[in-house]
């Protein structure tokens, strides 16, 4: 019976994968005349080609792209099975590794990880917070379990990984006591020329505000851009400014700062997802994560 060397394979497929051999070599930490010969041996065990030689670069043959295909699902498989084992439990807590992409607000984080910790099963949460494409590279290679996202991974992306909808909600504006009494009775007409904390431009909330104001005829004046939606409600509390945020997380917005809801609107939508290299979430925590989020943090229909 044929017996496939499944070190081979793997070389192989990180070479399909990377685009050549210098950079395969360089992932897989090995000399390039080792991951050549480990090839040369795969293909001598197959007794086909798998890669030819197309001007300076490598391309995969016709057999080569079948070969990758199955060595895909094969990978995709172990790592599933990895990720499954490691997420149970073995006498100590239960290890969660969470990147959180840095346009997420802190309370939607937190309310998204309660009943992680609050579960019956004890867990240590370890959180980073970054670049959406830098934390997937870093779920890529397992030090991440999930990543918490503003945006689904783009197609574009190399990593294989997979987008879980947690929900939606729509948006409330918030203001100090006299900032919202003035502003409150002809909203959201009564925005027309105020001052408004907005999120920088490169995210997707700011372009989703800039199309609603565009919709409903009004031009707030923005008295300041932030990248960090922390610090964005804490200059909210404490400038004469009025500020965005989710409605999922209202109650909590108006419990950690000295505002008032100046007005609602369901038409700006901020989706969040957890984003795994799993078709089928297995982790225990993530499990818990999801399942709140859809029927607890998302559920009030006022956003």
């Amino acid at each position: 019976m044929f017996a496939l060397n499944y070190h081979h394979l793997l070389y192989f497929w990180t070479v399909a994968r990377e685009g050549g051999i210098s950079r395969a070599a360089e992932k897989l930490r090995l000399s390039q005349p080792a991951v050549s010969a480990q090839i040369k041996a795969l293909e001598a065990s197959l007794g086909e080609r798998l890669f030819q030689r197309q001007g300076r670069t490598i391309v995969l043959t016709e057999v080569g792209r079948v070969v990758e295909r199955y060595a895909t699902e094969i990978f995709t498989t172990a790592n599933e099975m990895l990720e499954t084992l490691k997420g149970r439990p073995t006498g100590g807590a239960l290890r969660l590794a969470v990147g959180v992409a840095n346009a997420v607000p802190k309370l939607v984080v937190y309310r998204l990880l309660r009943p992680a910790i609050e579960g019956a099963a004890a867990v240590q949460i370890t959180c980073s917070e970054g670049d959406p494409e830098q934390l997937l590279a870093q779920l890529a290679t397992h030090s991440l379990d999930v990543v918490i996202s503003d945006t689904p991974a783009a197609p574009r992306v190399r990593v294989k990984v997979f987008n879980h909808l947690l929900g939606e909600s729509g948006t409330t504006f918030f203001a100090g006591p006299a900032l919202a009494r003035r502003l409150r009775p002809r909203f959201p007409r009564s925005l027309d020329g105020a001052p408004i904390l907005l999120p920088t431009s490169n995210t997707s909330v700011r372009r989703a505000l800039e199309q609603w104001f565009e919709d409903e005829g009004v031009h707030p004046r923005v008295a300041g851009e932030f990248e960090d939606p922390a610090l964005l409600m804490t200059f909210g509390e404490g400038s004469r400014a009025l500020f965005a945020a989710p409605t999922a997380i209202e109650r909590e917005v108006l419990r950690s700062h000295r505002v008032v809801a100046v007005g609602r609107t369901g038409a700006v939508r901020e989706r969040y997802y957890a984003i795994s290299v799993e078709r089928r979430l297995t982790h225990a925590a993530v499990a818990a994560i999801t399942s709140a989020a859809r029927t607890e943090v998302f559920a009030d229909r006022r956003g």
